[in-house]
Order: structure tokens, then C-alpha cells, then sequence
């Protein structure tokens, strides 16, 4: 190996985040996404006439799902007791049911 390849593998290693930025970025992404459910759970099917009112619609489904997946990814690295798919399955479960919780509540 010669020394660039040394230095490289040196200053490339994986560094944690501080728990306390994880822990602000998980309530974050968790606002983000009750903000989007809200919005979803107070939206009238009878506006579904009119297209104007299909963007904020498509909005909050867009900025729900993508805070929602990545809240999942979150979680997920958070659970060192599973790995992987394990982790995952978890994480999907514990969002979902916040969400559902979140709209029938």
C-alpha cells in the first residue's frame, strides 16, 4: 500500500454524528412529517374537483413520504440491536404506526 493510499484510507474513515445532532435531526424529520399527515388528514375529497387544489395535495404527499423514509433510515441507525433489513422492518413499523395514530387521533 503506498502512502497516498495510507493517507486516503486514514482521513476517509466513517465518523459518527454526535448524538444530539441525530436526536434534533430525528424530531425535525418526526415535525416534517406529522405537518404533512396533518395536512392529508384535514384535506376535503370533495376539493379532488378542482385542480388548483391538487398541488398543496401532491406537496404534503411528497415532503410526508420523503421525511417519512428518511425518518425510517434514522431510526433505523439508531436500533443497534437489529442490523439491516431487521432494522428497517422496525423502523417502517414504528413510523407507520405514529402515523396512524396521527390520523385517528
Amino acid at each position: 500500500m503506498s502512502e497516498v493510499e495510507r493517507m486516503l484510507q486514514g482521513a476517509l474513515v466513517p465518523v459518527e454524528p454526535p448524538i444530539a445532532m441525530s436526536e434534533r435531526l430525528e424530531r425535525r424529520l418526526t415535525l416534517i412529517t406529522d405537518a404533512a399527515i396533518d395536512e392529508l388528514a384535514e384535506f376535503d375529497p370533495r376539493a379532488l374537483r378542482d385542480p388548483r387544489r391538487w398541488g398543496r395535495l401532491v406537496a404534503a404527499g411528497v415532503v410526508g413520504l420523503g421525511a417519512g423514509g428518511a425518518l425510517i433510515v434514522v431510526r433505523a441507525r439508531h436500533k443497534r440491536e437489529a442490523h439491516g433489513i431487521k432494522a428497517l422492518r422496525r423502523a417502517t413499523r414504528e413510523v407507520a404506526g405514529d402515523a396512524r395514530r396521527r390520523i385517528k387521533g
